[in-house]
């Protein structure tokens, strides 16, 4: 009879063990499917498929909003410690260093994504990081400009191209970063010329957009512009037979870190996260080798993870140098560049 007690004790013993271990199983797989909430300036049709693949991959859901950028930055404002965002995911760095210049994104310490981003892609003090790489480059008509009369942004202010140069609109953030990361280089006085220069050569009144300007580019109303690479891509998939190509400026110059102007989206940690662990989880993610292709690819961009290689599309334009300067200068200087502009006339 004792034995048969002692049985009894062992097996109730075991069975509580088994549940108590299945408790802290399902605790565990609680925690760490607490979701990770996103502000994101990337359009959703960018970014839904990745989400839904880490949730696939990791069991943490992610929840989203869209929205402009400069909506997604004065609702973090507005809503301070009640935000529910942990992520925010925008455009351009000029964007980035905003929201980590006014407290909005928190530095976090992470070997991975120092291993997978540039030191010039992402923010010194770990507040954000690049997650894809948009080139701003010289696009020109191929009937009428040989590619060796090109060489960088800065000898697009010289008579030769007097009425023959397209730009798209100072108002947009592109522009003024790329001025930001000129006057970064050069000085401001410099920078100024350069601009004016660009002014007295447009050919048209600026356009809203650089899909305009290149199909002003092919249409002969101008023969060269400034563009983001993805735009170019976008057109020469639906018109193939656009007489256009791109132009990598500056790559001969003297200067060592002078060369392409690159910007980046990128994300941050929120520095009222409710889930801060979560939200670098998820950007760590999002730069690693398995993810980076479907990051980049779906907008024609490049993989900031050096050890991933881009789209066969974004390959085929050819290999280039960017601009080593750390892109936070393009957030940095945007103010004065967009003075500078005004200054010179460019609208």
């Amino acid at each position: 009879m004792p034995t048969i007690l002692i049985n009894q004790a062992d097996r109730s013993m075991k069975s509580f063990s088994k549940i108590a271990a299945l408790a802290l199983t399902l605790l565990a797989a609680a925690v760490s499917a607490q979701p990770v909430v996103v502000y994101s300036a990337r359009n959703e049709q960018l970014i839904k498929p990745l989400f839904d693949l880490y949730t696939q991959q990791t069991g943490v859901p992610v929840q989203f909003i869209t929205g402009s950028e400069g909506p997604l930055l004065a609702r973090l404002r507005a809503e301070g410690k009640s935000t529910p965002a942990d992520v925010l995911l925008t455009v351009d760095a000029g964007n980035l260093w905003q929201a980590a210049n006014e407290g909005l994104l928190r530095p976090v310490q992470s070997p991975a994504l120092q291993a997978n981003v540039p030191a010039h892609l992402r923010d010194p003090d770990g507040a954000w990081f690049g997650l894809s790489v948009r080139a701003r480059v010289i696009v020109y008509n191929t009937a009428h400009v040989k590619p060796q009369q090109l060489s960088t942004y800065e000898a697009l202010a010289q008579p030769q191209w007097h009425g023959r140069l397209c730009l798209r609109t100072s108002k947009k953030v592109y522009n003024q970063s790329l001025v930001a990361m000129l006057i970064a280089e050069h000085g401001e006085p410099a920078t100024q010329t350069i601009v004016q220069g660009w002014v007295g050569n447009l050919a048209t009144p600026v356009f809203a957009d650089d899909t305009k300007a290149i199909e002003a580019v092919a249409a002969g109303q101008c023969d060269v512009t400034l563009v983001n690479t993805y735009y170019f891509g976008r057109l020469k998939a639906a018109k193939p037979d656009l007489p256009v190509a791109i132009f990598w400026p500056n790559q001969s110059s003297i200067n060592a870190k002078s060369g392409v102007h690159v910007n980046v989206s990128g994300a941050g940690v929120t520095s009222h996260a409710k889930n801060p662990q979560g939200g670098q989880k998820l950007i760590e993610w999002l730069a690693s080798d398995k993810a980076q292709s479907l990051f980049a690819d779906s907008n024609l961009e490049y993989p900031v993870n050096p050890r991933v290689p881009p789209a066969p599309a974004v390959a085929a334009w050819g290999n280039f140098k960017q601009n080593a300067l750390n892109v936070k200068e393009a957030g940095a200087r945007q103010a004065q560049a967009v003075k500078l502009m005004d200054r010179a006339g460019y609208r």
